[in-house]
């Protein structure tokens, strides 16, 4: 079965997600450098890494064709997860700029922060767009199971909670000028480290959602493959299985397998049918089974670490 191709799809979303976050960059970096707050400056930096992981998710997503070709006979989809893990190095980056930053305000002091009403208001919009592209990014990634969307999904999501909390702080500030209470004017440099907390955090769940792919881990436990084959009539015994890729989006499974035919006609009416039972439970999968004889027949399902000889 064919796989779809839902790159275009995937372009345009991307599109229009890097217009809207040079647009909230733009606007953040106006009301930072008016305001001469630390923390929306470096919020501002995290802005632009998610106009750089559009940029980045644009690149990787005309490389990752589900088709394979002679040189890629196993498809391109890796260069997704690879696009993924880049994000995650932005975000490493991101954080730490904030931290850097804020261990310098730490020691040199803090200055002034002035900020206007207008202002708040202007950060509160930049908030609802950033809310409208998490969601809308996440939707559209769990619709066509992209991991490129739906990592860069995550990534605007701690921009979200990153903006929610340097507004609280500048609120803070705000009051403090009000009130006459100069120490608040540090809630800018405190507040900074959170966010650094939750850029990481952000990072850590692209990089753990991605990495098993790339590394090639088990997609499908081998005793479930081995379960599921072994239901269908005519398979008399199957070992030493293995599996990778993304269940739900490509998997590949490998596994030796004994039949009850003496034929090759049957045999290959069994393996078909093994195949369409396994892809039944974990949807598309390129199935390679070799068949042996009756004595080859084993309790190894899957592979493990040689025993030491020494």
């Amino acid at each position: 079965m064919t796989k779809v191709d839902h790159r275009p799809e995937v372009r345009r979303v991307l599109i229009i997600t890097l217009i809207l976050n040079i647009i909230v960059m733009g606007l953040k970096l106006v009301v930072g450098f008016l305001t001469g707050a630390l923390s929306l400056q470096a919020d501002a930096l995290h802005s632009f890494t998610d106009a750089a992981n559009n940029v980045l998710g644009l690149v990787s997503n005309q490389f990752a064709s589900p088709q394979p070709d002679r040189d890629h006979p196993y498809g391109h989809q890796k260069f997704e997860a690879l696009g993924a893990l880049g994000i995650a190095a932005f975000l490493g980056i991101t954080c730490f700029e904030i931290i850097q930053r804020s261990i310098e305000r730490i020691f040199t002091g803090v200055s002034p922060i002035t900020l206007q009403g207008w202002e708040l208001w202007l950060l509160i919009l930049v908030l609802g767009v950033n809310i409208f592209i998490a969601f809308y990014e996440r939707h559209v990634g769990k619709k066509l199971n992209n991991r490129i969307l739906i990592a860069d999904s995550y990534h605007t999501m701690g921009d979200i909670w990153t903006t929610i909390v340097i507004v609280a702080g500048l609120v803070g500030i705000w009051q403090g000028a009000r009130w006459d209470i100069p120490e608040l004017q540090w809630l800018d440099v405190v507040l900074a480290f959170p966010v650094a907390l939750l850029v990481f955090k952000s990072a850590w769940e692209v990089l753990k959602e991605n990495l098993p792919w790339l590394v090639d881990e088990a997609a499908i436990p081998p005793e479930v493959i081995h379960r599921i084959t072994l239901q269908v009539p005519g398979v008399i015994n199957c070992h030493d299985i293995a599996s990778r890729g993304v269940v739900g989006q490509q998997v590949f499974i490998e596994m030796h397998m004994i039949v009850d035919a003496n034929d090759l006609e049957t045999a290959h009416k069994i393996t078909e049918a093994v195949e369409e039972k396994l892809k039944t439970y974990v949807g598309p999968a390129r199935v390679v089974i070799h068949m042996e004889p009756p004595r080859y027949q084993s309790d190894t399902i899957t592979f493990s670490e040689p025993n030491d000889t020494n």
